[in-house]
């Protein structure tokens, strides 16, 4: 059992990490957190949202239910952390899960395929893997496309590995669409002004985790990190602001939104374990669904996931899962060291970035959920 694992200690949080990551015995999980329940008790708090800060049609074409439709919630001791169980609308998952596949892995963006390829090579992932993950599996073992080593990618402000710093000249433009996603979560959360400047895209196989880390590259704490998963469920550790403190392990579901604002800002956390063993999440098994609309529709006049396009997303998630982390690097009039007040880099000043390193035991670490 996980409760006795979870006593302060200088390990305590490696120690409750090793315990869900292990696969013999596979760990009790009867101890996770599953806000779609909706079950309020000591640890699980009912969190109210800024029912006005975001319109219904705001929130449509984002792909969003009405924001009273939200069921949000904190944890005790957790001040600041608030858990959205899918906000999303019938039909807006599959719309960002392709987003996520076909269009933000495209250059300028940068993945980690760019390390040890070419240019050339890694300019189209989407369409070097699609026919072949449109193809039924036929029994033997084959190689893996572009898509599926695909571990991740950062948009706009792109993370310096080396120095632990953004950078004004490592930018790209940040796409619009999901800027506004994340201004609108952030609105509702009660964060308005919210500019999405940095980004990074966490692609997890079945065999992935993400290690123990806190995010404090950005210049200004004071903004919210937000977190968005699509695919398949994961157990999500959240600790205090010491590795001593004991996490709560939490399920983040298909759909699920995390708000990391205030004191839970830098907060350790880490993702131990991808669950594709256990049934589909009924937002994975009802809303990613085949040639849906897109939360845009009418908007920019993008149509719903193709049939074709779906193929090739519902092959990738059977055994995977996406997670969008968004965050401001700049507060309000902010510049960075030696730049001007004002300044901004060309693109609109939007971008993305992330800290990520292989550890030796294999563990994927990521300043990003």
């Amino acid at each position: 059992m996980a409760a006795p694992m979870v006593e302060r200690g200088e390990d305590a949080f490696r120690t409750l990490f090793k315990f869900y990551r292990r696969k013999h015995p596979p760990p009790d999980l009867n101890n996770v957190v599953d806000f779609s329940k909706g079950i309020v008790c000591d640890k699980v708090l009912s969190t109210n949202l800024e029912l006005s800060a975001v319109s219904d049609g705001e929130a449509s074409r984002a792909g969003l239910r009405p924001v009273r439709d939200w069921r949000a919630f904190g944890l005790q001791g957790s001040p600041g952390f608030i858990f959205i169980a899918n906000p999303f609308l019938r039909g807006a998952q599959p719309h960002w899960l392709r987003r996520c596949l076909k269009t933000y892995t495209q250059k300028p963006n940068v993945c980690n395929l760019d390390m040890h390829m070419s240019p050339a090579e890694t300019d189209d992932i989407w369409g070097k893997s699609a026919d072949i993950l449109r193809k039924a599996p036929c029994g033997k073992k084959e190689p893996k496309t572009l898509l599926e080593k695909l571990r991740w990618v950062t948009l706009g402000y792109h993370y310096n590995w080396n120095t632990k710093t953004y950078s004004p000249e490592h930018h790209t433009p940040f796409p619009a669409d999901l800027q506004r996603l994340s201004g609108l979560v952030a609105a509702a959360a009660g964060f308005p002004g919210f500019h999405a400047e940095a980004g990074i895209l966490n692609y997890y196989r079945s065999d992935s985790s993400l290690g123990i880390h806190v995010d404090e590259s950005e210049l200004d704490h004071s903004r919210p990190l937000l977190s968005f998963c699509f695919g398949q469920s994961a157990i999500f550790l959240l600790g205090g602001t010491r590795r001593e403190d004991p996490p709560t392990a939490m399920y983040m579901h298909s759909g699920d939104v995390m708000v990391m604002s205030g004191q839970s800002r830098l907060l350790y956390h880490a993702v131990p374990r991808i669950l594709q063993d256990l049934p589909p999440p009924c937002g994975l098994r009802t809303t990613l669904s085949k040639g849906q609309g897109s939360p845009e529709q009418g908007v920019s006049g993008e149509e719903g996931v193709s049939g074709e396009d779906w193929a090739v997303c519902s092959r990738y998630i059977q055994s995977s899962r996406v997670n969008m982390t968004v965050r401001q690097v700049l507060g309000p009039g902010q510049s960075f060291p030696g730049v001007p007040k004002g300044s901004a880099p060309e693109g609109e000043g939007e971008g993305g970035g992330g800290e990520r390193r292989r550890s030796s035991s294999g563990e994927t670490e990521s300043s990003d959920t």
